[in-house]
């Protein structure tokens, strides 16, 4: 008998506006440009904790244009993700760093992050999730085939393209969300 390599389930995470606050100017999001202002949302490390002890991967992916604009500097964008990794409650992170104009694959609603990640950790799409802020992680997350959930922060942006989706107002309470929809063993 072969053993077949088991599916994993995860919950793939934006990381502005879902685990860290974005810097909005006129009612829009934009990424934090250094290090000293990325700041996490409270309650993070507790609400990937829970995903962790009910059995998903946690995986992080990120646009990050602002390094292919020439705004931020890579090494500012690395030293945010060393400190997500050093809490020990993400399994990965997937960034893109192209500008706008170079219509990369990766780039959100591109998929090219989720497929990866889906090849290297043996991810079961159907039993996942993605959690965003913004149309480009809801349009990915059923381009990809994952369940998407919506952190509303009232962008003065289009949400046309949102389709109906389940909403929450932050991570806490998306995860509960996800945690209220797995079957009781």
């Amino acid at each position: 008998m072969v053993n077949m390599p088991m599916d994993f389930s995860a919950v793939f995470l934006d990381r502005d506006g879902v685990i860290n606050k974005p810097i909005i100017i006129n009612d829009k999001p934009y990424a934090p440009k250094t290090y000293n202002e990325f700041k996490l949302y409270p309650g993070i490390c507790k609400s990937l904790k829970a995903l962790k002890i009910n059995g998903f991967l946690t995986i992080v992916v990120t646009n990050q244009p602002d390094i292919g604009n020439g705004i931020t500097q890579l090494y500012e964008v690395q030293l945010m993700h060393e400190r997500l990794m050093k809490t020990n409650l993400i399994d990965g992170i997937y960034m893109c760093s192209h500008s706008q104009r170079e219509q990369c694959s990766c780039r959100k609603p591109g998929i090219k992050m989720l497929t990866d990640a889906k090849k290297k950790f043996n991810i079961n799409m159907s039993n996942s999730w993605l959690i965003g802020d913004r149309w480009s992680d809801v349009s990915a997350a059923r381009s990809a085939g994952l369940t998407p959930i919506f952190v509303d922060h009232g962008y003065a942006e289009t949400k046309s393209k949102l389709q109906t989706c389940i909403n929450a107002k932050n991570l806490k309470s998306a995860v509960k969300k996800i945690v209220a929809s797995l079957p009781i063993l």
